[in-house]
C-alpha cells in the first residue's frame, strides 16, 4: 500500500477563514476529511501535518526519506523565499507534488517564481481544495508507474 504525506506551510491552518476571496470557505479540517476519504478510495495510507515554521516543514520531509511513497507540499509562501526547503526535496529523494489552492502565475508576479517547482515532480494550482484529491491522484499515478 503506498503512503504519502500531505504537508502545508504557513498560514493554511487559517483555511476558511483567511481571504476567502481567494483560497475559498472550506478549513484544513474539511481538507484533511476530504483527503482522507479519497486515501480510502484508492488505497494509500495518508498522513497530515501542518507548520507555520520552516523547519518543521524541513524536518517532516526528511522524515519523509524511506517511509512515505511520495509528499504533496503546499508550502504557501514559503514556496518563493524558501532554497532550505527546496534543498530539504532534494535530500529528502522523495517524489513531491507541488500544491496551491490558487493560481499563483495569475497574481502578483512575486508568487510566480517557485523554488520547488525545480524539485518537484509535478504543480496543482488554482483548483482550490479540490487540488489536493487531484495531487493525490496524480502522485498515486507517479509511485504505480501509470502517470
Amino acid at each position: 500500500m503506498q503512503s504519502m504525506l500531505i504537508l502545508n506551510g504557513p498560514n493554511l491552518n487559517l483555511l476558511g477563514t483567511r481571504q476567502p476571496e481567494i483560497y475559498g470557505t472550506t478549513t484544513l479540517a474539511d481538507v484533511e476529511d476530504m483527503c482522507r476519504a479519497h486515501a480510502e478510495k484508492i488505497g494509500v495510507t495518508l498522513d497530515f501535518l501542518q507548520s507555520n515554521h520552516e523547519g518543521v516543514l524541513i524536518d517532516a520531509l526528511h522524515a519523509a526519506r524511506g517511509t512515505k511513497g511520495g509528499v504533496i507540499l503546499n508550502a504557501g509562501a514559503y514556496t518563493h523565499t524558501s532554497i532550505a526547503l527546496m534543498d530539504a526535496i532534494r535530500s529528502a529523494e522523495v517524489p513531491v507534488v507541488e500544491l496551491h489552492l490558487s493560481n499563483i502565475h495569475a497574481r502578483e508576479s512575486y508568487r510566480h517564481l517557485s523554488y520547488i517547482s525545480p524539485v518537484a515532480i509535478g504543480l496543482i494550482c488554482g483548483f482550490g481544495a479540490r487540488g489536493y484529491t487531484l495531487a493525490m491522484d496524480a502522485l498515486f499515478s507517479y509511485l504505480e508507474g501509470t502517470g
